[in-house]
C-alpha cells in the first residue's frame, strides 16, 4: 500500500489510528498487537504470497536472537550467531541476486543456463537488514527487551517496513514500553501531521512532475546533447532525492501521529562539501549501518592508509550492490568509493577547496554517479556520460534558436546544432531542474522548517508530549494548501523509486 494513495490516506490510516488509541486505553500490548497486524496487512496488500516469508523472517530471527542474547560473551552465541547471519544472507541472496548471478555465468560462460523469474519482495533489504543488526546487538549483549509482539512490530511497523529508515532496535523497542506512546496527544498529531504534508508535497508535486523530463532522456533518448544530457541527468538527481526523502518524512510524520519517533534520514544533502559529508546528510541510517556493521568491523582507519581505502571500497561497492542487483549499481558504489578515497587522499596531501569549488565539484560528482545508478544498461549509462561530456555536441531545439535573433548564428557556427521538435520539452526539463535546484539549495529543509526557523507550529522547550503545540494561521493556510494539493495529484499514485531496493 502507497502512502501517497486514497486507500492509505482515508481507509488504513484512520482505521489504524483509531484501533491503537482505543485498544491503548486499555492495555499496551494489545495495541502494539493490534499495530503489528495493521502493518502486516498494510505490506500484504501489494502480494499476500509473501506474508509467509516475511513472518518466517521475523520469527527465525526472534529465536536465533534470543539464543544468542542467553549466550553473549561465550563461544556459541558467535556460532549461531554466523549460522543466523548466513541464513539471511541466504535469503536475500536467493531473492535478489540469483538472477544477476545465473546471468552473469551465462556471459562469462556462455553456459545458457536457464534464468529463473524471481519477483523481488517488497523491502527484503530493509527487513533483513533491521534483523542482522539485531542479531549482532544481541551477540554484543546490548538487547534488553525481547517481548515477542515488540520485536515483530520493531520490524513490521509499516511507516519503516517498506524503505526505511534503518532502524536499531535500541531506537524503537524502548519507545514501545511506553505507555504514554498509546495516548492520543495534539501536538503529536500537529507536528506530524505537518511533516507527512511535507513529505507528500516533495512526492507529488515535485518528483512526480520531474519524473517524466528523466525517463524521456534516460529511455528514449540515444546519443543526447550536452544540454539535454545534462538536463535528464539532473532531473533524476532531484527527483530521486524529493522522492527518497518525501518518503522518508512521511515516515517519520506517520510515526509520529503514533507518538513514536524516528531518526532523520536526510539533511540537505546536495549541500555536502565533500563526498563524505554526503553520505552523512544522504540516507542517513543506511550510512550508520555500513559504517557500524560493515566499515568499523573491517577496521576502519584503525591499520593504516592502504587498508582504510581498502575497507572503504569495500563497504561502497557492497554498499552499491545492496541497492540492486546490477553491476551498474556496483560501479555506482565503486565510484563513491573511490571518491572518499580520493577525498581522504586530497585532506593529507592539499588545502581545501574553497566553499562554493567544493560544493560545486561534490554536486557534479554526485550527479556523474547517479547516472549509472539510473541508467539500466552499462551502455546507456556510457552513452548518457558521453553526452554530458560533450562528445554527442550541444543541441538546442530549433524552437528555442528561432527565438535567439542573432545569437543563433553565432551559436551554429561555435558548433551549437539545432534539431526539430522537443522546444517544449526542453523547457519544461529545465523549468522543474531549476525550481528543485532553488528548493534543494536555497530553502530550508523539513527539519529545519520545524525546528530552527520559529515555524508556525510553536516549540516548547519540554520532553512533555502533553504539553500544547499551537498552529499559526499562516502556517495552518500553508498546509491547507498543500494537502488540496497533493490530494488532487493523487489520482494515479506512483511507486516510491527506493521500493525496487
Amino acid at each position: 500500500m502507497l502512502f501517497n494513495s486514497y486507500e492509505f490516506l482515508l481507509a488504513f490510516l484512520p482505521l489504524t489510528l483509531a484501533g491503537y488509541f482505543a485498544l491503548g486505553r486499555r492495555t499496551p500490548l494489545l495495541a502494539a498487537g493490534w499495530l503489528t497486524i495493521a502493518s502486516l496487512f498494510f505490506y500484504g496488500w501489494w502480494d499476500p504470497r509473501y506474508l509467509p516469508l516475511l513472518l518466517g523472517s521475523i520469527l527465525f530471527n526472534y529465536a536465533l536472537g534470543r539464543a544468542i542474547a542467553q549466550r553473549s560473551g561465550r563461544p556459541a552465541a558467535g556460532r549461531l550467531l554466523a549460522f543466523a547471519v548466513s541464513v539471511n544472507l541466504a535469503l536475500l541472496i536467493g531473492f535478489k541476486y540469483t538472477v544477476l548471478i545465473v546471468d552473469t555465468a551465462n556471459t562469462l560462460t556462455g553456459a545458457g543456463s536457464w534464468v529463473p523469474h524471481i519477483v523481488l519482495p517488497l523491502g527484503i533489504s530493509f527487513f533483513t537488514f533491521t534483523q542482522i543488526a539485531f542479531l549482532v546487538d544481541a551477540w554484543a549483549g546490548k538487547v534488553r527487551e525481547t517481548r515477542l509482539v515488540h520485536y515483530a512490530l520493531f520490524v513490521t511497523y509499516f511507516p519503516h517496513l517498506i524503505a526505511g529508515p534503518v532502524l536499531h532496535h535500541h531506537e524503537m523497542m524502548s519507545q514501545f514500553d511506553r505507555r504514554r506512546n498509546y495516548r492520543p496527544y495534539l501536538n503529536n498529531f500537529l507536528i506530524g501531521s505537518s511533516i507527512f504534508v511535507f513529505g507528500l508535497a516533495k512526492k507529488v508535486l515535485l518528483a512526480d512532475n520531474l519524473a517524466p523530463h528523466a525517463s524521456v532522456v534516460f529511455d528514449r533518448t540515444t546519443d543526447p546533447g550536452l544540454i539535454v544530457a545534462w538536463g535528464g541527468a539532473l532531473a533524476y538527481t532531484f527527483q530521486l532525492y524529493f522522492d527518497f526523502s518525501g518518503y522518508s518524512d512521511m515516515a517519520i510524520g506517520l510515526s509520529r501521529l503514533f507518538g513514536v519517533r524516528l531518526p532523520l534520514n536526510f539533511s540537505s544533502p546536495y549541500k555536502a562539501t565533500t563526498i563524505s559529508e554526503f553520505w552523512r546528510r544522504w540516507h542517513m541510517t543506511l550510512s550508520r549501518f555500513l559504517r557500524d556493521y560493515l566499515y568499523i568491523p573491517l577496521g576502519g582507519n584503525k591499520h593504516g592508509s592502504a587498508r582504510r581505502y581498502a575497507n572503504l571500497m569495500v563497504t561502497m561497492l557492497l554498499g552499491g550492490l545492496w541497492h540492486g542487483a546490477g553491476w551498474n549499481f556496483m560501479l555506482w558504489g565503486g565510484l563513491h568509493g573511490a571518491c572518499l578515497c580520493i577525498q581522504h587522499l586530497w585532506s593529507r596531501l592539499a588545502r581545501p577547496l574553497p566553499r562554493p569549488l567544493a560544493l560545486a565539484v561534490t554536486f557534479i560528482a554526485v550527479v556523474l554517479a547517479w547516472v549509472f545508478f539510473r541508467a539500466t544498461t552499462l551502455s546507456g549509462a556510457l552513452d548518457m556520460l558521453a553526452g554530458m561530456g560533450g562528445a554527442h555536441g550541444v543541441g538546442l531545439p530549433d524552437a528555442i534558436g528561432a527565438r535567439l535573433g542573432p545569437l543563433h548564428a553565432w551559436l551554429a557556427q561555435a558548433g551549437v546544432h539545432f534539431y526539430a521538435g522537443g522546444g517544449e520539452q526542453f523547457v519544461a526539463t529545465w523549468s522543474w531542474v531549476a525550481l528543485a535546484a532553488f528548493i534543494a539549495f536555497c530553502c530550508p529543509n523539513t527539519q529545519q522548517w520545524h525546528a530552527r526557523l520559529r515555524p508556525a507550529i510553536e516549540r516548547v522547550r519540554s520532553a512533555d508530549p502533553r504539553l500544547h503545540f499551537s498552529l499559526r494561521p499562516l502556517w495552518a493556510v500553508g498546509l491547507g494548501l498543500a494537502s488540496a494539493a497533493c490530494i488532487l495529484a493523487l489520482s494515479r499514485p506512483s511507486e516510491f523509486l527506493y521500493f525496487q531496493f
